[in-house]
């Protein structure tokens, strides 16, 4: 069934029983590029938070692997979203997943906000610059998807609503976004990653843009300076004024998922049961750890 064809018929869906062919769709066919942009920001957002930031600077995987950090991350959740969570190919990716969270002690709201920012910073992108908004089916998709696969990774307490979820996710926000150097140290990381990917020329632009896309209070967090109001206003007009060219295209009927990419870690293949740290993979341990998947900002639109 192609994303086109879902859309005809979403009347007839839902969000209970068919949310895994829903986000499908959505990930793979109506919004691939906005969706990965939208996961780039969510996975910001988790930096400021001490807790987890501090674990993430601590397991030294951004300073000396960040490339291959940032491909197990997105091989791991790209496998769940294209194949959904009961595929062999989702089951495998969450056992993996697991198993590398095993190995720290982390909090169970903090487990609970990373996978809250899952749904709603693609909501809250979408009615920004997505070609258009997600539909109220949609959003309870996404809801219901991220709910079951949080179940199976042994988070407990994960609210029973989709409005009552981002409540928590709001709260949560309110409660615990601060400034701390391995706030900052871990963005800057993942800043410079992206800037690896571009030529030096351009490179210098990626912080530019980030900063005018992201909020006043994820920027705060993560100690970056406030852009210019000409530049916010100039990168988020872009992208406003780009999604009514969008608009204008026929839809996709080919998905175009980012597991199906080439991969700059696995050029050759992957085995999603031996992805992770080395260590994760020789000696399985005692807690979890929270870290999500990203895409670069500037991959262009297929």
């Amino acid at each position: 069934m192609t994303g086109h064809s879902l859309t005809l018929c979403e009347s007839t869906l839902s969000p209970h029983r068919d949310h895994v062919a829903i986000c499908h769709r959505l990930v793979g066919y109506d919004f691939p590029w906005e969706m990965n942009r939208a996961l780039e920001l969510a996975v910001l957002r988790t930096f400021c938070i001490p807790r987890i930031s501090g674990l993430l600077k601590k397991t030294g995987e951004f300073v000396h692997r960040p490339q291959k950090r940032y491909d197990d991350t997105g091989l791991i959740l790209g496998n769940i979203m294209k194949w959904g969570y009961d595929s062999p190919q989702g089951r495998a990716a969450i056992t993996t997943m697991n198993r590398i969270h095993r190995r720290y002690t982390i909090h169970n709201e903090d487990f609970l906000y990373v996978l809250s920012v899952l749904i709603y910073e693609p909501v809250r992108w979408n009615a920004r610059y997505g070609w258009r908004a997600f539909t109220g089916i949609e959003k309870h998709a996404l809801f219901e998807f991220w709910r079951v696969v949080g179940k199976r990774m042994g988070i407990v307490d994960i609210p029973s609503s989709y409005e009552a979820f981002e409540h928590f996710n709001q709260t949560y926000e309110a409660q615990h976004f601060q400034y701390s150097p391995d706030n900052q140290a871990v963005g800057d990381a993942v800043v410079n990653l992206m800037q690896s990917w571009l030529p030096t020329t351009a490179a210098p632009m990626i912080p530019v843009i980030i900063r005018a896309l992201v909020d006043d209070r994820l920027r705060e967090a993560l100690g970056w300076p406030a852009p210019s109001p000409s530049i916010r206003w100039a990168v988020r007009n872009t992208l406003q004024i780009s999604r009514r060219g969008v608009q204008l295209l026929p839809r996709r009927h080919r998905s175009n998922f980012l597991v199906d990419t080439p991969n700059a870690t696995y050029p050759e293949g992957y085995n999603l049961a031996t992805l992770g740290p080395e260590e994760a993979t020789r000696q399985p341990a005692a807690s979890r750890c929270p870290f999500m998947r990203m895409q670069s900002f500037f991959k262009a639109r297929a």
